[in-house]
């Protein structure tokens, strides 16, 4: 294809990071092109070199970033060539990216809308002008409450509403070149779908092309025409994305796919499948096949001599051996651990009742949570899930005792007060309950080491005397397949994934007996995600930990999940078992949340919801839901807040004047 069809084309890409006098590999040789209009996928474990090529396509790369060789081509032009000004304007009318942690993309001193608005400004918009250029885009990424959010500053946002911000902000110039590392991991699945089809019309009316980085194999099915993997700095397999996925070719891909939780299959059934191993560091690439060393089918032919691209139809792969790719052994024990069951006859390990949040913004009152009720027993999962801004992080925060509830709500633990702040909890009580944050920058102090950081848990909270605190840091690490050579750096010089293991070693250091984990594998690869839930399994099957288990990835929430409580807008409108839940009968709402999830078949139903979420100031009369409902029955949504009624067995509930049985005969 000849460079004037193509709006990016990298040849024979070669970067590396120099440390303490060496060049450390992290791309080698790396080719791909993506034609005008086109998407392009990019998968593979933290540090296989997806951000360094994104970073690399901007030319944002840190100080001791080197290219070796090759060359990248934007509309045109020849990236390496141009000078300072001819950068800038590249970046300012041609070239946007949307980066994995929006909060970093933001600038914590600057409101919302200055942000905006900076971007029109320097291209002659005048101050009104230029702030209803802003209020356009945030509308444009399905953001209500527009003029209130252009008001705050970034902290004063949710991490879904902060992505959506900088989605807005990359979008502002039009861009030919669109390049998104990780562009949904903070969004909930309907915000995902709004914002996935907002992307398919930019590409569908100004023929931008997009690099999609994500580690969500769905959703690079559902948006993406080709997909490489990339593994060590190189790209391992290649082709039409749907072919890739489905028909896989490399074994580095089979094992990759295996680890996603598969519909109808829960921990009740099986553990995922991982990947053995750890991905080399930079620079540690040795003769032979990349994957090699973690490979199944492996032989001495894969460990001595690099396999070239071997191409077939309109795909490549580099393996040996790929037409047994698919025969992979699997990695990991089918089995489970023998656990000790789920016993509703003893007492609840945690309850709350009647537990409500007022917050008061902006001389209003803004109610967070109303009314939340919910019991969670020894080695019991309860999922919580519903779109940003529905609460969920709100609740756990008041379990964890770092904000209080309202006047009227009770915690108890073990069938004991339960003081609302940590402040007043007892040393036990601290050691017991524990919470994985859903932004692992915010949780893990910077100045600290990986070692620090984790032995202060073990001494404080685990007690644990320094003969035993070396054997016990090692156990924590393999676990969360974290490489003992970064015990001794810092976060920040962590990529986000491994930040993420860093925080859950942390928070099951002091063998808790309740983890409360918002989104803790939203910023990991498939493969570590898998690992961790297979840990968190492993984990409550022989303690009886129990987990309040948040996430937007309901694949996630399915596979782990013994009960499940759905949120909306602080109120809880279903809740009941998994498997209930998820069959239905549903609360129209519990549908729409449902029907947003992507599948590997590169289709999502089309059955999203409509309207903006109602503001939290300003919630509706009667039903919160009934705004954006599609079943609204009429009047008496609009006037009556329904009960939570029983659903179709026992434990069910669902908060909806429409009966169950109606519910039923049309699938929510």
């Amino acid at each position: 294809m000849s460079l004037s069809t193509d709006t990016l084309r990298v040849e024979s890409l070669a970067l590396a990071y120099r440390v303490r006098g060496r060049d450390l590999t992290v791309l080698g040789g790396v080719s791909l092109s993506i034609p005008r209009g086109a998407s392009y996928g990019l998968v593979g474990e933290s540090g296989s070199g997806k951000s360094s090529l994104a970073l690399a396509l901007v030319r944002y790369l840190p100080p001791n970033g080197r290219i070796l060789g090759g060359r990248i081509v934007i509309a045109g032009r020849e990236l390496f060539a141009l000078d300072a000004e001819q950068l800038r304007e590249l970046r300012a009318t041609t070239l946007s990216m949307v980066y994995q942690d929006p909060a970093r993309a933001l600038n914590p001193a600057m409101r919302v809308g200055e942000q905006i608005a900076e971007i029109f400004r320097t291209r002659g918009l005048g101050g009104a002008a230029a702030r209803a250029a802003a209020e356009s885009l945030l509308e444009r990424v399905r953001i209500g409450d527009r003029a209130a959010v252009l008001e705050r500053y970034p902290h004063q946002l949710s991490g879904g509403m902060q992505q959506r911000v900088v989605i807005a902000m990359a979008l502002a110039i039009n861009p030919r070149l669109l390049i998104l590392d990780e562009p949904t991991t903070s969004l909930d699945a309907t915000v995902e779908v709004e914002i996935l089809e907002l992307l398919d019309e930019l590409r569908r009316e100004l023929a931008t092309s997009m690099l999609f980085i994500s580690h969500n194999l769905a959703l690079v099915a559902r948006m993406c025409d080709r997909v490489g993997v990339l593994y060590a700095g190189t790209l391992i397999e290649e082709g039409p994305a749907l072919e890739v996925l489905r028909d896989p070719r490399h074994p580095y891909t089979v094992g990759l796919l295996r680890c996603l939780p598969r519909r109808g299959r829960t921990k009740t059934h099986s553990r995922l499948d991982t990947i053995a191993g750890f991905p080399p560091a930079p620079g540690d690439v040795s003769g032979g096949c990349v994957f090699a060393p973690r490979c199944g089918l492996a032989d001495e032919k894969c460990r001595s001599c690099v396999p070239p691209p071997r191409e077939f139809g309109a795909r490549f792969s580099r393996c040996h051996y790929l037409e047994r790719a698919q025969s992979l052994p699997r990695m990991t024990p089918d089995e489970l651990p023998a656990g000790v069951g789920i016993d509703r006859n003893r007492p609840p390990l945690l309850s709350a009742r009647g537990l409500s949040k007022t917050f008061k913004n902006d001389h209003s009152l803004l109610r967070a949570l109303h009314d939340v009720s919910l019991s969670l027993w020894p080695g019991e999962t309860l999922g919580l899930v519903g779109e940003s801004g529905s609460g969920k992080t709100t609740l756990a925060r008041l379990l964890v005792g770092l904000s209080s509830p309202d006047a009227g709500g009770q915690l108890e633990m073990a069938g004991k007060a339960l003081a609302s702040r940590t402040e007043a909890r007892t040393p036990e009580q601290l050691q017991a309950l524990q919470i994985i944050f859903q932004n692992p920058d915010g949780a893990l102090n910077r100045a600290h080491t990986v070692r620090r950081l984790i032995e202060r848990v073990l001494v404080r909270l685990g007690r644990l005397p320094k003969a035993q605190r070396a054997a016990r840091l090692q156990e924590l690490l393999h676990s969360v397949r974290l490489d003992a050579r970064y015990l001794d750096v810092r976060p920040r010089e962590l990529s986000g994934g491994l930040k993420q293991r860093v925080a859950i070693a942390r928070a099951f250091a002091g063998a808790p007996r309740i983890v409360v984990c918002d989104e803790p594998t939203a910023a990991l690869d498939v493969s570590v995600q898998a690992a961790i839930l297979n840990l968190l399994t492993e984990l409550q099957a022989l303690h009886e930990v129990s987990y309040v288990f948040i996430s937007h990835d309901l694949g996630s929430v399915r596979y782990l999940s013994d009960r499940i409580a759905v949120l909306y807008l602080g109120r809880l409108l279903e809740i009941g078992p998994a498997e209930r839940v998820f069959s239905g009968p549903h609360h129209p709402y519990t549908a729409a949340l449902l029907a947003a999830v992507p599948s590997l078949e590169g289709t999502a139903q089309r059955r999203r919801l409509q309207g903006e979420i109602p503001s939290a100031i300003h919630t509706p009369r009667g039903c919160v839901f009934h705004t954006r409902c599609p079943r609204k029955l009429g009047a008496v949504c609009e006037q009556r807040e329904p009960p939570l009624l029983a659903g179709a067995e026992p434990g069910h509930e669902i908060r909806c004047h429409i009966p169950v049985a109606e519910l039923q005969d049309r699938g929510g």
